[in-house]
């Protein structure tokens, strides 16, 4: 495997079906190829290094590749100035990675590749169309845009979750079926709901859901004058004690004034970096991070809920008053006094 002495590499945005990647590469012109790290593979295909790795020895394993001609190691000039020795790998190994990992994502990421290549070889090199039209990829009238969306969002009467998740969908690479996005919306209730009371949505609806408490031990439901639904039982938020619901309140509107700040202060924001900022958000507050899924499923807890409730509904019903049977009982006390 040669050593080579590398100073400067290219940086490129590729968008794949997960969301835009930016890209360290080293564009090789005479010999019309790229090289990429483990490192750059990862972040391209979405997978962890150790998965990339076994690809790449797999590939050379059965002959796919010759291990020789397709991998070097190159003495990179990082931006502290020191250089490293850095294994690399060409195109041919980037797009056999890129099969085995998912066949239409290793297509797409070809296709993209060939194209760049073929800028690199005609013009000597790659022309970003944003770049051209904004003078940076991302122009005022970007920032001004995002900024008006995150101001209507923090306005807006939806429910916590969907403002974080409203703000997520601001992502400059905002893709809805990256797995990224997936398991952001999967988990960004819990989340929130683990900060502020040290447990799941499904473990705060098992536990605090109980037919003999008053209200089956809900601190507040969608009609607080009137009868309570089976829909109000199943939600987590209406078990919150008015400390967590304060704190849960506050971090909300914390996270959105820092999206807003983000904006003002035009720095564009990713799919991993929301993520991102919001654990570090947390943490920053001293509040616990949920970092897994709990020890009970939402099905069981609303099963747990349903079961309570059925039996809370019997005396709740004998109790409620209508507005009704408030007037009737108005009408009667007066009735009363004329007697």
């Amino acid at each position: 495997m040669e050593e080579k002495d590398i100073k400067l590499t290219e940086t490129l945005l590729y968008t794949g079906p997960d969301g835009a990647v930016t890209l360290e590469v080293i564009i090789d012109q005479e010999n019309q190829t790229m090289w990429a790290s483990q490192k750059t593979m990862a972040e391209l295909f979405q997978k962890d290094r150790n998965t990339i790795s076994e690809h790449i020895q797999n590939i050379f394993k059965t002959g796919e590749l010759d291990e020789n001609s397709v991998a070097r190691k190159f003495r990179l000039t990082a931006s502290d100035g020191k250089k490293y020795n850095t294994q690399v790998y060409n195109l041919d190994v980037m797009i056999s990675v890129g099969y085995r990992v998912n066949s239409k994502q290793g297509t797409q990421f070809r296709i993209w590749a060939t194209n760049i290549l073929k800028d690199y070889m005609i013009k000597g090199f790659a022309l970003d169309d944003e770049l051209l039209k904004n003078g940076t990829r991302f122009g005022k009238d970007y920032f001004d845009e995002l900024l008006e969306r995150i101001r209507k969002i923090r306005t807006s009467e939806r429910r916590f979750n969907q403002k974080i998740t409203d703000i997520y969908a601001t992502s400059y690479d905002y893709n809805l079926n990256a797995e990224v996005t997936k398991d952001f919306f999967a988990n960004v209730q819990n989340k929130l709901i683990f900060a502020v009371s040290g447990n799941t949505a499904a473990e705060i609806i098992a536990s605090r859901a109980d037919s003999e408490k008053p209200h089956m031990g809900l601190t507040n439901w969608k009609d607080p004058q009137g009868q309570i639904l089976m829909s109000d039982i199943v939600i987590s938020k209406n078990y919150l004690n008015k400390t967590e619901l304060d704190n849960l309140n506050r971090i909300v509107e914390g996270f959105l004034l820092l999206a807003e700040l983000r904006a003002k202060n035009q720095i564009p924001t990713s799919m991993k970096q929301w993520k991102t900022v919001l654990n570090d958000y947390i943490k920053l507050n001293q509040l616990p991070i949920l970092e897994n899924k709990g020890k009970i499923t939402s099905k069981i807890a609303i099963d747990i809920a349903k079961k309570h409730y059925e039996k809370f509904i019997v005396f709740h019903d004998k109790e409620f008053q209508s507005d009704f049977d408030k007037m009737i009982d108005e009408i009667k006390r007066i009735e009363g006094k004329n007697l």
